[in-house]
């Protein structure tokens, strides 16, 4: 039920706006049974009190909105994440070339992968390069260019120019969010650029995103990514979440933590 009250509706607002990101204002005025005058009030209250930013269309995001490093999202969904790489390094294999995303989840897959005879793998990412650098069955290609501390992640002109001269039978993506009308988001425009490069260039693309990031929109980049993706999950994905996906004919998997007792 609703919160009551103008203030607990502010600060309900002000939560959307973290979690997911972005909202319009006729979608703020249906979940809270108020009218849309209601709700622009709303939201100049909250942008004079410097919480909120408006943007056009009604939209509103938080002013500051930091991208977590690394480092933090290794710790977290630690077995969701595991779930989703063991799903996807099944779907691999001998003898592909297939396309590594950075980001945590493709690194956790990178380490299910360390093992598979006559694998090429190609990857912008620092934590997929450290899991197979000692393989001694995968052939690592390194996509050079500028290096993002933040997610540990090679990215620019040097990153395209290299993909330009590559295709793969797979590749597999990470995402800060990713939402059934808009697909990945991410907080700059070099990386959302080089996902759809990737896509572009793979047979078959894997987006792997843990429930918690299904409908997220952090940031303001977004990569479109061509029909015949599929987007691998886990349990904890809401099943409205889910299904917002399938009704844009999407294929979802959505995978089970393995029991390792």
């Amino acid at each position: 039920m609703p919160p009551n009250g103008s203030q607990a509706r502010r600060d309900r607002i002000l939560h959307l706006a973290t979690t997911t990101g972005l909202a319009s204002v006729e979608e703020l005025s249906r979940l809270f049974g108020v009218t849309a005058s209601t709700i622009r009030r709303d939201l100049a209250r909250l942008t004079a009190d410097g919480r909120l930013a408006r943007t056009y269309g009604g939209a509103v995001a938080l002013t500051a909105h930091s991208e977590a490093s690394l480092r933090q999202r290794t710790g977290e969904a630690y077995e969701e994440k595991r779930a989703i790489a063991r799903w996807a390094a099944a779907r691999v294999r001998p003898g592909e070339t297939v396309l590594l995303d950075a980001g945590s989840t493709v690194g956790a897959l990178a380490r299910e992968l360390r093992a598979t005879k006559d694998l090429t793998v190609v990857t912008t990412g620092v934590t997929a390069l450290n899991e197979l650098a000692d393989s001694g069955s995968v052939t690592v290609i390194c996509l050079g260019g500028t290096l993002r501390q933040v997610s540990q992640g090679f990215v620019g002109p040097l990153a395209e120019a290299g993909l330009e001269r590559m295709t793969f039978d797979r590749a597999f993506l990470g995402a800060d969010g990713v939402t059934a009308e808009r697909g990945i988001c991410e907080a700059e425009l070099r990386q959302t650029r080089l996902k759809e490069l990737m896509a572009r260039r793979a047979d078959r693309t894997y987006v792997l995103a843990h429930g918690a990031k299904l409908g997220r929109a952090p940031f303001h980049a977004w990569a479109t990514l061509p029909p015949g993706w599929t987007l691998v999950t886990d349990a904890t994905a809401a099943p409205e979440a889910v299904e917002a996906f399938t009704a844009r004919d999407v294929e979802v998997v959505v995978t089970e933590p393995e029991d390792d007792t």
